[in-house]
Parts: structure tokens; C-alpha cells; sequence
């Protein structure tokens, strides 16, 4: 005789009658239950990241599932309540959304890097790894970083921090909208004896640049519009709005010449080696693509493509998006763009006198003080969400991704 269904659940442990509190002395494996129970109504966060499960709203089933993840933290610690978080995802839910996230992937084998992704339609958004994470010193001997375009993602995924053996974990350290600004011309850009190439417009004919200045003059852009054509014109000028970001911070993304290559189509059909086989540098994965091992900190890393026979990651790769986002942006995986602090758009001026001749101190001048005192990103030991108040580890556990060891070797850049 079959047993009704109300007796089919597990007698042990009994079923909460109210929602624990959770803090910072909860019980690891308590709060991880708490977070990873759900009836069968309700897909699990790895199904729906994964696209093995849909839902109709994102914004719901993610907040629930970072309001009970929520932990106390010291309060010089950056935050965003998770009604203002929903919120600010909320209002940018239409097709001129100018919605970016942050994300620090611990990934198992290209280690830690920060995922910047901004949105550029009411579906999607173009995606960038940076091996150390944004520049935050004025003064830094190395000013510069690598931003690798990655696959096109899906604008729900800004509000996605999850962990799993494959993809590691990923924790929102930044969220909020962006700006883009008119590209500085030959006059407008400071002189300096740290310029680098990353504030070269030699790669750009002059006419482009006079023409997109006076078309964001001369009439009124939405933001995402501008990021399109900025992006088309290989040199981006962005401010970044966020929690944990300081005021009016400015980098730019500029691609240069040599790295403006065009989409390489993989073989429907791997090709079987003999032998054994020639090494090549892999790119740097992204959330679902688990299989690829990469150094993300070589600039000479370059190029290279995952021969697999599964339809649909031949269809992602042929499109450069997932699965329900568009790349209608023209996004091409794994070029190399250049990111670099514009000291001058965050706040900053250059001393010109001794004896701190050419340093980059905060402007006095003006309404309220310029710039920002420096910041570091120190990687997963260190850095939290700004949603949640997680460190890595804490994601991982909370997820049950037990005995899960990163990559080690990641140094900050703190000079």
C-alpha cells in the first residue's frame, strides 16, 4: 500500500516553525540547510544558473535567497540592503537600463579575478575579466590592467552570488549604475610623466573621436547608447556609480589596434590529436565554463578555444552569448582590452611643484574635496559582498560546496 504523500518527507531534522535569525554566531551548518532547502516548486541555484531550470522571477527567487544568506558586519564595511539592491536591479529592467556588477569569481583554476559586467539592452550585458580587480591608487606604478571580454551574460545574472566545485564561487562586490562620458580630446587630456598608453587616443582616428564629442553634445543619449557606440569605437570612458565605489570614480577601456581581432569560429567536430599534444594557453573561463585552465595574470595568455560536442555550447560559443542573452553589441571572447584609473575625471590633480612634483593628490578646489584615499582589492581572503557581507569562504559553505581549494598565487597589487 502506498504511503500518502504527507509521510513521504524526511522525519529528521523536524521542519522550523519560524525562520532563525541569522548572525554571525549562527551555526554554519544550520544556516547552510536554512539557505539550500526549498520544495520542489522552487529549482535550486545552481539549476538556475546553470540554465537546467527557469524561473519567471529573477528578482524574487535571488533576494530571497540573499535575504536569508545576510550576515552582520562591522559597519565601516560597504553595504547595500537587499530592498535597495532589488530596487536598483528594478529600475533598470527595461531596454535603455544602464544597470553594471562586479563579481569576484574564485574560480578553481584561473583563481581569483573580478567579472565587470555592464548592461548595454534590457536582457543583457557585455562582461570584461580583470586579473587584479579595478585600479583604486592614483599613484600606483601599475596603473594599468587587463580586462578580457568574456561571453555575453544574461542581466539577471547581476544578481547572482552562488559557488559549485566546477565554477568556484561568485560574490557581488560592486553594484549600481554607470556613465559613459565623451572621449577627452588631445586638449582636455593632462600631461604627465606616468601617462600610459591606456591614455593614447593614437589608435582612433582623430575624426571619430571630434564626430562621437559632438554627437554627445549635441543631443541627449541614453547611457546604454553611448556604452554601444563607445564600444563599437574600441575606447570606453566610464564612471561607475556603486556602493563601494568612491564618488565620481572614472577608468577607461580602450582596446588597442593589435587586439582588435575578429570572432574565431571553433570546428563543429574536435579534431583527435595523436601523440601527445601541443600545449596552448586557454582563455579565462567564465560561470560555465568550468573546463578551461588559464593563467588570468599573463598578458601573453592568449586566445584559445574549448573543442566540445555539446550543441548547445557550440551554439554560446558561435554567438559568444548564453542562453537568452543577445550579443547584438558585437562582443568578441577573449580580446584584450586595456583598463586604466582617469585620475584626472576621479577627483585628482598633478603637483607640479616639488617636492611632490607629479604626484596625484585630491583637488581642493571647487565644491567639496576631489578624489578618493587609495583602495586595494586583496582578493577572497579579504573582500566581502556588499549584498550579503560574505567573504568567499562564507558563499561556498553557505552553497555546500565542501573541501572546495582555489587557486592559489593571487597577490594583490598594492603598490
Amino acid at each position: 500500500m502506498d504511503r500518502p504523500s504527507s509521510l513521504l518527507r524526511d522525519i529528521s531534522p523536524p521542519r522550523l516553525t519560524k525562520r532563525r535569525k541569522t548572525s554571525e554566531t549562527t551555526n554554519p551548518d544550520a544556516k547552510r540547510h536554512d539557505i539550500n532547502s526549498s520544495s520542489s516548486a522552487f529549482p535550486t541555484l545552481a539549476a538556475v544558473e546553470a540554465g537546467q531550470a527557469k524561473i519567471q522571477d529573477h528578482v524574487a527567487y535571488f533576494t530571497e535567497h540573499l535575504a536569508k544568506a545576510s550576515t552582520s558586519t562591522h559597519r565601516d564595511v560597504s553595504r547595500l540592503s537587499i530592498d535597495e539592491f532589488a530596487d536598483l536591479y528594478q529600475r533598470n529592467q527595461h531596454e535603455h537600463g544602464n544597470h553594471f556588477v562586479i563579481h569576484q569569481h574564485n574560480h578553481p583554476k584561473a583563481g581569483v579575478h573580478y567579472d565587470v559586467r555592464l548592461q548595454f539592452s534590457e536582457t543583457s550585458s557585455i562582461s570584461f575579466a580583470v586579473p587584479y580587480g579595478l585600479p583604486g591608487n592614483p599613484n600606483s606604478k601599475r596603473l594599468g590592467r587587463m580586462a578580457i571580454e568574456t561571453r555575453v551574460h544574461n542581466l539577471w545574472n547581476h544578481l547572482i552570488e552562488s559557488a559549485s566545485h566546477r565554477t568556484g564561487s561568485l560574490l557581488i562586490w560592486d553594484t549600481g549604475t554607470y556613465t559613459v562620458l565623451p572621449r577627452k580630446t588631445p586638449r582636455q587630456k593632462p600631461s604627465s610623466p606616468q601617462t600610459t598608453d591606456g591614455d593614447s587616443d593614437s589608435d582612433l582616428p582623430r575624426s571619430k573621436t571630434e564626430i562621437r564629442t559632438k554627437k554627445y553634445g549635441e543631443c541627449k543619449k541614453h547611457e546604454n547608447e553611448k556604452l554601444i557606440e563607445a564600444f563599437q569605437t574600441r575606447y570606453i570612458h566610464l564612471r561607475l556609480h556603486g556602493t563601494r565605489l568612491p564618488k565620481d570614480y572614472t577608468i577607461t577601456l580602450r582596446l588597442p589596434s593589435t587586439n582588435d581581432v575578429h570572432q574565431k569560429i571553433p570546428p563543429e567536430i574536435p579534431r583527435k590529436r595523436r601523440g601527445k599534444p601541443r600545449q596552448t594557453a586557454q582563455p579565462i573561463p567564465t560561470d560555465s565554463e568550468p573546463e578551461a585552465e588559464a593563467d588570468a595574470d599573463n598578458p601573453e595568455n592568449e586566445d584559445g578555444d574549448l573543442d566540445t560536442d555539446d550543441d548547445k555550447d557550440m551554439q554560446t560559443r558561435l554567438q559568444n552569448a548564453y542562453p537568452g542573452a543577445t550579443n547584438s553589441i558585437g562582443s568578441i571572447h577573449q580580446r584584450r582590452w586595456y583598463m586604466t584609473l582617469d585620475r584626472h575625471s576621479s577627483g585628482f590633480v598633478q603637483v607640479k611643484s616639488s617636492p611632490d612634483k607629479g604626484l596625484w593628490v585630491r583637488n581642493e578646489e571647487g565644491e567639496g574635496r576631489g578624489g578618493f584615499e587609495p583602495f586595494y582589492i586583496r582578493g577572497r581572503n579579504f573582500e566581502r559582498s556588499v549584498v550579503t557581507g560574505r567573504l568567499a569562504a562564507d558563499v561556498e559553505r553557505d552553497e555546500g560546496v565542501e573541501g572546495f581549494v582555489g587557486r592559489g598565487g593571487w597577490v594583490g597589487i598594492t603598490t
